[in-house]
Formats: C-alpha cells, sequence, structure tokens
C-alpha cells in the first residue's frame, strides 16, 4: 500500500482488461490486480532490490517481471502445458491463500499504525519483530483511528451485502466511499498535520509507457525469471479457477490454453503501460456475476471508468489517508482465509490435509517460495507413496450377476473356490511398483495354499489377474508379470489376465509376453476368464 504502487494498481485495471476484452474467452471474469499476486510480487522483488533504498531499480524489476510473466503465459498456452497449473493441488492452494492472507494482513500495520520504519521480510517472525521494535517510535494514533474505523465500515457493509442480496452494491463500493470520506476528513481537519500519513503527490493522466525500464540483459535477470515463473503459475491458477466456475454455473466451457494466451499478452502489453501483473479477481468476477455481465465487454466498461478516474480525479487522492489504504487490503483477508475448508481437507484426506499445511506454515515462517516448494514436495511424495504402495484387491462375484469386486468392499460378494481373482489397482504398472505388486499376489496365494489341506489345494488350480486399471506397463512390469506366471506354475496353478488395457497388451506382445502366457489365456472380461479357467479344468458352473 506505498505511494509508489497506487498509480500500477490503477494501471493495471486499464490496459490488461482491453487487451484480454479482445482475446479472453470467459464472459464473467475481472481483470485486474489481486492480493494474492500483488504480495508475491512485491515481497519476492523486495528482497532483490529495496524500494525505499532504490525505487527506480524496484520499478524496473517489477516491470520486467511482469513482462517475463506474460511470456511465459503465452508459452504456456502455445504449447499446450496447461497441466503445469494443475502441480498446485487445490489443498495447497488453500493452505497457500491462508499463509499468504496472515502475511498480507501483517505487512498492513505499517499503514495502519502510521510507521515509518519496517521490515521488507513476509515471514511472521521478522513482521513481529519489525512491529515491536517500531512501537517504541513516535507514532500517531490518528492512523489507527482512521485505519479501523473504516476496516469495521467495509466489513460491515459486506455483512450487509450477503444477508440482503438485493444491496450487494453495497459492498462493491464501500471501498471507494472510504477512500472518499476519509479523504475528505483528513483535508477538513488538516490531520496530515498532526501525524496522520498521506499519499501526497500522484500524477494525474494515462498510464506512461515503460518499455525503457523493462531489463531483459541486467544482473537482475535470473531473479527476475524465478520470480516470474511463479508469479505466471499463480496467476493463472487463480484466473482458471475463478473462469471455469463462473463458466459452469452459465453452462459454457472455458479453453484453458487460450485463457493463458489471453492472460499472457494481458499482462505484456501491461508490461509496457506502467502495469504490474494482472489476473482474474473473484471479488470483481462475483460483483460482475451478480451485476449480470454476459460478455467481455465489462472489462472494457471497467478500463474506461478506471481512465476516467486517472485523468480527472487522481489529484482529489492527495491527502487520501495510508491507512484506509490498508483497511482496504484487510478486509479482502478473511475470503482468503477458509477454515471450514481446511476442517473438511482433514476430514477427507489426512495427506492433503498435510499438503496444505505444509503450504501455510512456509508461507508463514519463511517465505512464498518456500510454502509452494514445500506443498509441491509433500504433493509428489504423495503421489510416489500412492505408486509404491498401489492397493491390490480379492474379487468375488455379486450373486445373480456377472459383476466382480472387491470381497473387502461388499463382504457378500461369493469367492469361487477354485480360482483366484486379484485385481491391480494402479494405471502404471512400473518399476516402482511391480516388486511390491509381484510380492502381495504370490502372498496371497500361498496363503490359500499352504494354510489349507491337500484338497483345497486341488480346488485352487487358476490365478485371474483383473487388469482393467493397468493402462500402461514397463518393461520393470513385463518383467513382474513373468515372474508371477513363473511362479504360479511352479505350484501347478495356471494364470489367466482380464481386460488389461491396449497400450498394456501391445507390450505385452511386443516382449512376447502374450505368447509365454498362452494367448487363450488373455481374457476380455474378468467373468469370461474366470469360466475359461474352470472348463479348462473341467469344472463346474459357478456357485453364485
Amino acid at each position: 500500500n506505498s505511494p509508489a504502487f497506487v498509480l500500477p494498481r490503477f494501471y493495471t485495471s486499464v490496459v490488461p482488461p482491453l487487451i484480454y476484452a479482445v482475446m479472453g474467452t470467459s464472459r464473467e471474469i475481472a481483470i485486474g490486480p489481486v492480493a494474492v499476486v500483488s504480495l508475491l510480487l512485491s515481497s519476492m522483488v523486495q528482497k532483490v532490490v529495496d524500494p525505499a533504498v532504490d525505487p527506480v531499480t524496484y520499478r524496473t524489476l517489477v516491470f520486467t517481471v511482469t513482462f517475463l510473466a506474460g511470456v511465459f503465459q503465452v508459452s504456456f498456452g502455445l504449447f499446450r502445458l496447461g497441466f503445469l497449473v494443475d502441480f498446485l493441488s487445490h489443498a495447497a492452494i488453500v493452505g497457500f491463500m491462508g499463509g499468504a492472507a496472515i502475511v498480507i494482513g501483517l505487512q498492513q500495520l505499517k499503514g495502519l499504525l502510521g510507521l515509518s520504519r519496517f521490515t521488507n521480510s513476509t515471514d511472521v517472525v521478522a513482521v513481529a519483530k519489525a512491529v515491536f521494535s517500531a512501537l517504541h517510535d513516535p507514532w500517531h494514533p490518528g492512523n489507527f483511528f482512521i485505519g479501523c474505523s473504516f476496516l469495521i465500515f467495509i466489513l460491515a457493509t459486506r455483512f450487509i451485502g450477503r444477508k440482503y442480496k438485493k444491496l450487494f452494491w453495497l459492498s462493491a463500493i464501500s471501498p471507494l466511499l472510504s477512500v472518499i470520506l476519509s479523504t475528505a476528513a483528513v483535508y477538513a481537519t488538516k490531520a496530515d498535520k498532526h501525524g496522520v500519513k498521506i499519499i501526497r503527490e500522484v500524477h494525474a493522466g494515462l498510464n506512461p509507457s515503460s518499455v525503457k525500464l523493462i531489463q531483459l540483459n541486467g544482473p537482475y535477470t535470473t531473479e527476475c525469471a524465478k520470480i516470474a515463473v511463479i508469479c505466471a503459475v499463480i496467476a493463472l491458477t487463480e484466473a482458471i479457477a475463478v473462469g471455469r466456475s463462473f463458466a459452469t454455473i452459465r453452462g459454457y466451457k472455458l479453453d484453458g490454453n487460450k485463457e493463458m494466451i489471453a492472460m499472457g499478452f494481458s499482462n505484456v502489453a501491461g508490461s509496457l503501460s506502467s502495469c504490474y501483473v494482472a489476473t482474474g479477481s473473484f471479488s470483481r468476477t462475483a460483483v460482475n456475476f451478480s451485476a449480470g455481465a454476459r460478455s467481455t465487454v465489462s472489462n472494457i466498461v471497467m478500463a474506461a471508468t478506471v481512465f476516467i478516474a486517472l485523468e480527472f480525479f487522481m489529484k482529489l487522492l492527495y491527502y487520501t489517508p495510508m491507512a484506509v489504504l490498508a483497511s482496504i487490503i484487510l478486509s479482502a483477508l478473511p475470503g482468503l482465509i477458509d477454515i471450514r475448508e481446511a476442517c473438511n481437507i482433514w476430514r477427507v484426506d489426512k495427506m492433503d490435509f498435510l499438503i496444505c499445511l505444509g503450504a501455510f506454515l512456509g508461507v508463514l515462517f519463511g517465505s512464498v517460495e518456500i510454502g509452494l516448494g514445500v506443498a509441491l514436495a509433500i504433493s509428489f511424495a504423495k503421489i510416489i507413496i500412492q505408486s509404491l504402495r498401489p492397493q491390490v484387491e480379492v474379487l468375488g462375484r455379486l450373486q445373480g450377476t456377472n459383476t466382480f469386486c472387491s470381497v473387502r468392499q461388499y463382504p457378500v460378494a461369493c469367492r469361487t473356490p477354485a480360482v483366484q481373482v486379484i485385481r491391480i489397482d494402479t494405471s502404471f504398472l512400473c518399476f516402482i511398483n511391480a516388486t511390491f505388486i509381484k510380492e502381495r499376489i504370490m502372498e496371497w496365494v500361498r496363503a490359500e495354499v499352504d494354510t489349507s489341506n491337500e484338497k483345497v489345494r486341488e480346488r485352487v488350480h487358476s490365478v485371474v489377474l483383473d487388469m482393467s486399471n493397468v493402462v500402461n506397463i514397463d518393461t520393470s512390469g513385463l518383467v513382474g508379470l513373468e515372474e508371477i506366471h513363473k511362479e504360479l506354475a511352479s505350484l501347478g496353478i495356471q494364470m489367466a489376465i482380464a481386460s488389461p488395457g491396449w497400450q498394456a497388451i501391445q507390450k505385452m506382445k511386443l516382449a512376447h509376453v502374450v505368447d509365454r502366457i498362452g494367448e487363450d489365456w488373455i481374457f476380455l472380461t474378468v467373468g469370461e476368464a474366470v469360466e475359461g479357467c474352470l472348463t479348462a479344468h473341467k469344472g463346474s458352473a459357478m456357485e453364485c
């Protein structure tokens, strides 16, 4: 909420929305600055250059990052790399948003308390130390009074707007009313002469060109590229999530790759006209939706309105107190902390909650990069663990049907004594899980044979592997199948395979696994495989 960022925030609501209106596919989304992306950009750039020490270089890095973020977004769309956005799971985003909201809130204490000195760090420990040390310096309670008063006002209007749907516009205009009323109050009382911090000089007019400020071969290019990748992915994640949510309500499909290209060109154009990274704002989009927006023309209307404000009303912001800007930002933070969803994640999936908690604590006590890194690390660890230990289920037939299902999930399912049916619940039978699956299958077969008398052993003459879930297989998986076949053959048990995926069966043919097992023992369905095993061993029809 520094004065240096007041104008770029306004500028970001002019050029990017106009570009998106031409290229975008979402009819409701409102393009502009968003709290989370603003936090990302400011916090990471501040670690490279302090804006208080070198504001020119700071602005140069911001515009360079915005340009590179736009280039990355266009590249994602052109090369159809939309799947990169999906690496940030829902749980990771919930935790990241919560941690980011708290960090943003702590950063606003500078404006809310009217502090002159503050830290550039974003972790909660450094910010807390800065606040306690700054409290020993002279500070004017008028800043705190103004900030808290208008924070309560904005939250109250938001509550009224939610309770009475017809008054939704009240919460939408409350930030503007706060700026107008606080500015008038400071001007009338001359509060700036008594310690209340104000914006002071703000230049009017349309976005100035920032082409010369973009540096792609300077000493900070590597840092800018790293920050740009993170900002690009987070901005796309939010924009596509917002766009898809409202597209689903209206009953049309959003093209993710086209959205990436539109967002990318919006940010490239924005970086050339003094804007920083823009994306789809959920709150502004919700206002658009409630107001009945049906096309991207709503972005053109918004841009025109902001342009008029830039041209004619910017000088009126001279006496706007910094505390009211802090209160506007603080009022947006409760919507970012979704405690109910975090509790729901805990109930549904403990591993997902660990991802959520890792992102939250990483952002809160480390940095944005650490939070995202922790979330991604736990997410990949979850995938690896689940791949290492896939489910291997014993199946039985539901009585009177030709449906086979897990006897653990459906105890009423009837197992055929002569045939052991086992399902492999993994889409990719590969080096990471082939040994575990082989050992699991043989463990069940040996238990069935060794713990029973000789008569039972004669009845267990076949094992059917249900591979309907196995889409693909690698050479380790093929070797594993051959080893299962050999070990079963040594026990005098026939192996049959049911319903393998087309990629899996193709590789089994190329590796001659089908020849070794026998083409007659590859079946289309589990029911056919069981019938074939019983018929081959002169068995009677199944008992259920």
